[in-house]
């Protein structure tokens, strides 16, 4: 496998899995005496740290175009209504 491969698994272990004790020591070593791996290290935990608030947001506006929905939908119906219609639709029931 290519050297650079090989340390993005590395890094990838120690900010996504689970290391031993004696890895981590292991990993904080490296990480003082390769400037290089400390600074691709820090690289991934920002990309990581990034990615996971930017899916954070995501789900934050997805949640928040649902309630929307569903208030807009108990304004017009009832609140029982709105959250059975889906039911009756599939067991082919006719609307009253």
């Amino acid at each position: 496998m290519r050297p650079a491969l090989d340390q993005l698994r590395l890094i990838e272990h120690h900010l996504l899995g689970c290391p031993t004790p004696a890895e981590a020591a292991q990993w904080q070593v490296r990480l003082l005496t390769d400037p290089e791996l400390a600074t691709d290290a820090m690289a991934q935990r920002q990309l990581y740290q990034t990615l996971h608030e930017a899916g954070r947001r995501q789900l934050r506006q997805e949640l928040e175009l649902i309630h929307s929905r569903f208030e807009r939908q108990t304004r017009r119906r009832g609140w029982l209504h709105s959250a059975t219609e889906n039911l009756r639709r599939l067991l082919g029931k006719p609307r009253r």
